[in-house]
């Protein structure tokens, strides 16, 4: 099996499942479990695998639970874990999910989106529920003068684009995830913003997408504001996209549609509007992972699709999430953070003081040169993408997949894209014909703002 080489322990989520099912269909005994994640509108997933019986291997069968319940929550979200099946599995997962346990991020991130405290409960077999699922429409309209904004952990991106064509865009390196008044966020959003209002002989809609999680534009949770002390600023944070839309709407003298959207899901609609179909996954690499998806009815599924923070590494001792604590999940492994770590695995040594993007920099103008360490840095965030895929397939009907962000700009994209594809056709064959593809440069770098100015329907 191709492996990474410069992160030798790289245990894959889907290789550990396979071999976890192998294990359990070897005992004899099996138990089937039931994950259900519940979310609001009455909406969930349940997630049923066959694990252990109590006693032949506690330890695996809790991690492997732990590890599913996580995915789940990241992938569709939910204020609720409810367990069928597994009593010690149940009690585990029970103990992990509070503010002293184990998953104590998590609890208190899905308690901040819903607004509701976290639970864990029991179910009996015959109380594991149906699946409901959603499809919400979202974006798709080119009409009038639209300015789409995409706030990105680095640089923030905005488009002026007129009837569907893109009249001005433009990339402005930024600080938000290091800066703790918010007031330098709302004001560098506002002169983006602002900009893009010149180019154009009026402003009809504000499409906005985002790192983080949205309910009606508010900003329920979001890495940008990571510094920010939300006891002082909360609310302020909360509106600020409402706040700025108001505000332009009074000094322009009428009502601006707003939508804001993740990032992820504007990636993904990037791609079904280029594609002109559905079943589309989008992954950005920059700051962090984003992730979204356009289901086969051509909406959105409601879900977080907040993948950054799933595990795509079953191993223990892979790189910890500074802002999660947990380890071993997608942010470290589909980012800037990923070329940084792997370039270091292979010996590379970056001058003090630099930031995040500035030694992704390094690494891409190393690539630019032929470097045999940056290629092979991309060479394994490929590797890593072939051995994800099949993991991300369980949760997603994937017919195609974009791949855009900074960490897939220049020679090292097409790299990372190669590589995954000769990786699947090698090791998962029934992959070896899903579409992945990339956009043209510049929609690897602004795709994303540009989708987002077609998210609002323009006032009639």
């Amino acid at each position: 099996m191709k492996m990474p080489v410069l992160d030798k322990n790289f245990y894959p989520m889907i290789k550990a499942l396979n071999d976890f099912d192998a294990q359990v269909q070897k005992s004899g005994n099996p138990v089937k479990v039931s994950l259900v994640a519940e979310r609001s509108g009455g909406y969930n997933y349940v997630y049923q695998y066959e694990a252990l019986a109590d006693g032949v291997n506690d330890a695996l069968n809790f991690r492997i639970a732990e590890r599913l319940a996580k995915t789940i929550l990241w992938v569709v979200g939910g204020f609720k874990i409810s367990v069928a099946g597994s009593k010690s599995i149940y009690e585990y997962l029970k103990q992990a999910y509070t503010k002293e346990g184990l998953r104590a991020f998590d609890v208190d991130f899905m308690s901040g989106v819903y607004e509701r405290p976290f639970e864990v409960e029991w179910l009996e077999e015959n109380e594991v529920p149906e699946q409901k699922n959603c499809s919400m429409q979202v974006g798709g309209h080119l009409d009038g003068c639209r300015i789409g904004f995409d706030a990105g952990g680095s640089d923030r991106k905005v488009s002026a684009v007129i009837d569907g064509e893109v009249v001005y865009s433009e990339e402005v390196v930024w600080n938000p995830k290091i800066t703790a008044d918010p007031h330098y966020h709302y004001e560098e959003i506002k002169t983006a913003m602002l900009t893009a209002a010149s180019k154009m002989p009026r402003v009809d809609t504000i499409g906005v997408s985002s790192a983080g999680v949205y309910v009606d534009n508010k900003i329920m949770v979001a890495s940008l504001f990571i510094k920010v002390d939300k006891t002082v600023y909360g609310d302020y944070v909360k509106n600020m996209y409402i706040n700025i839309a108001k505000e332009l709407s009074e000094e322009m003298g009428h009502e601006i549609p707003l939508e804001v959207a993740n990032d992820g899901d504007v990636t993904a609609l990037a791609g079904a509007i280029d594609l002109n179909d559905n079943c589309v996954l989008g992954i950005a690499m920059g700051t962090s992972e984003a992730v979204g998806y356009i289901n086969a009815q051509g909406g959105i599924n409601g879900w977080l699709s907040e993948l950054a923070f799933a595990p795509v590494d079953f191993n223990e001792g892979a790189m910890v999430d500074e802002w999660s604590g947990d380890v071993g999940v997608g942010c470290k492994y589909f980012s800037q953070d990923a070329v940084i770590k792997l370039a270091e695995a292979g010996g590379h040594k970056f001058a003090d003081g630099l930031t995040p993007a500035q030694k992704l920099k390094e690494v891409q103008a190393m690539m630019e040169k032929g470097d045999a360490l940056a290629a092979h840095i991309y060479e394994e965030i490929g590797v890593y993408l072939a051995h994800t895929i099949p993991f991300y397939a369980t949760f997603y009907d994937i017919k195609h997949m974009l791949l855009l962000g900074r960490v897939m700009g220049g020679k090292g994209g097409d790299i990372i894209l190669a590589t995954c594809k000769k990786v699947l056709a090698e090791e998962y064959p029934e992959f070896a014909t899903l579409d992945i593809g990339l956009p043209d440069e510049k929609n690897r770098r602004v795709g994303q703002s540009i989708a987002a100015a077609s998210l609002p329907a323009s006032k009639k």
